[in-house]
């Protein structure tokens, strides 16, 4: 990860992309646990799903690269095969996702405790 950001922001634009990170994962969760509980088949269900355990990963902030661009994807494919009244939600999800995959988490996620700058200490003599 850490080859992909220079640093993880801090401050206020680490909040504000904790903010986008739940709110995108808020309404991708809602759609998809939305049509995972209609009684419609695997086929149509399958793209919510993968991205409800993409939101559940955007949302912890880990592997947010792979899980933002995973959510972009699949709101693209969701636009253009089921568009059922909520197209726009679908492409405003998309491009939510490909903005973070794109930015980073941010500094309150897991990808940042995982692979963020470490300070050294050294052992005192």
């Amino acid at each position: 990860m850490q080859r992909l950001f220079s640093t993880f922001a801090e401050g206020w634009p680490g909040a504000a992309l904790l903010v986008q990170r739940v709110l995108i994962s808020a309404i991708t969760l809602f759609y998809g646990i939305t049509h995972l509980l209609d009684p419609a088949g695997l086929a149509t269900k399958l793209p919510f799903l993968v991205a409800s355990v993409a939101a559940l990963f955007l949302l912890l902030g880990l592997w947010t690269p792979l899980a933002g661009a995973t959510i972009s994807i699949v709101g693209i494919g969701i636009f253009f095969t089921v568009c059922s009244g909520h197209s726009l939600t679908a492409i405003i999800v998309a491009v939510l996702g490909a903005t973070v995959a794109m930015i980073g988490p941010g500094i309150w996620s897991i990808d940042a405790k995982l692979y963020g700058r470490k300070l050294l200490q050294y052992p005192r003599h």
